[in-house]
């Protein structure tokens, strides 16, 4: 059984907090590579950003999203990916048309079960790393919901729920050994 779990979904859903949450029991997580790329981007002056260049920005996250998972096969348990590969392949065959998520996702990576933050209006907001408008989530999450059924994972939505609930429906979700 794969420990390696996805968090996704519509942007500004509650992902990277749902993570922190995670994290407090010593759970090992892994941060979404396109806010550290952003962060990186912008501290260096770079141009691999959403907003920029989008395909530079979807091709590094690809790479990073490859480099976390070689790095976390060291870890025990269950590992939580804020994103991860699929999000940044999905993206990249948006932008360009190319068949990225057969190209870099076809042989199953994470856990056969996806965990999908829903659209919630009433928590999206705006920041350095997050200048797209809602509509543009909603498109992006639209995406998702498409991508990894058909590469054969089983989507699982999140409950609007508060940070405490919806780690403890994940937990409760997966099956008891990882």
């Amino acid at each position: 059984m794969n420990r390696f779990v996805v968090i996704s979904g519509c942007s500004g859903g509650g992902k990277s907090t749902l993570l922190a949450e995670l994290t407090a029991p010593g759970y090992s997580t892994v941060e979404e590579p396109g806010r550290r790329i952003v962060e990186d981007e912008v501290a260096r002056g770079g141009s691999a950003l959403p907003w920029d260049d989008a395909v530079a920005f979807a091709k590094r996250a690809i790479a990073m999203a490859l480099n976390d998972l070689e790095r976390a096969v060291g870890a025990e348990g269950w590992v939580f990916f804020d994103r991860g590969l699929i999000d940044a392949a999905a993206y990249l065959e948006h932008l360009t048309g190319d068949d990225a998520l057969v190209r870099w996702c076809a042989d199953r990576s994470y856990h056969d079960q996806v965990f999908l933050a829903p659209p919630w209006p009433e928590i999206y907001a705006h920041d350095e790393a997050r200048r797209h408008d809602l509509d543009a989530a909603l498109a992006e999450h639209e995406r998702l919901l498409k991508a990894y059924p058909a590469l054969g994972y089983e989507r699982v939505l999140l409950p609007k729920a508060s940070v405490a609930e919806r780690a403890d429906f994940i937990l409760a979700t997966l099956p008891q050994q990882a």
